[in-house]
């Protein structure tokens, strides 16, 4: 009985921890350049970043900070293995999972933005197109086509 109780008094903690940025981040690449003074850390060859349950992978990611905090990310695939983004959403039955070739996350605005063959798995909807932003705090898509036309805007939603 205490255990469950201490248990359920952790909960909101843990919630407030994440959205809050307490959880350690954790990355992993086969090269790390860190410059302290510009607030950039860059990490290639397989990198990923992994944060409660935000998941980030790309060849190369960098990240950028300031006063200790985690402002951006960009995460930037190859042709063959795109950068990809995975996160669960309070809002959301399930994980949001998204892939593109340029991945930018704005973490103070809670702004995901897929660049370059962008694809989006949001629940049982899908949306794909040259560019996507994910405005997570709103929990709204914008897709527009790509600047040549060849990669339309494409959706499927289950109703």
């Amino acid at each position: 009985m205490n255990r469950i109780i201490f248990i359920l008094l952790l909960l909101p903690f843990t919630a407030d921890a994440l959205l809050n940025g307490r959880i350690p981040t954790d990355v992993k690449a086969y090269a790390v350049v860190i410059d302290e003074r510009l607030g950039l850390s860059t990490y290639t060859g397989n990198a990923q970043i992994v944060q409660g349950s935000l998941i980030i992978s790309a060849e190369s990611i960098q990240i950028f900070s300031k006063n200790q905090e985690i402002t951006k990310v960009i995460a930037v695939g190859t042709k063959k293995k795109p950068a990809h983004y995975k996160q669960n959403q309070p809002k959301q039955p399930r994980f949001i999972e998204a892939t593109a070739q340029n991945i930018t996350y704005f973490v103070g605005k809670q702004l995901v933005k897929l660049k370059g063959r962008a694809h989006l798995i949001q629940g049982f909807d899908s949306f794909s197109g040259g560019t996507l932003n994910y405005d997570i705090k709103k929990d709204k898509i914008f897709a527009k086509k790509s600047k040549d036309g060849t990669q339309r805007v494409q959706f499927k939603i289950k109703l």
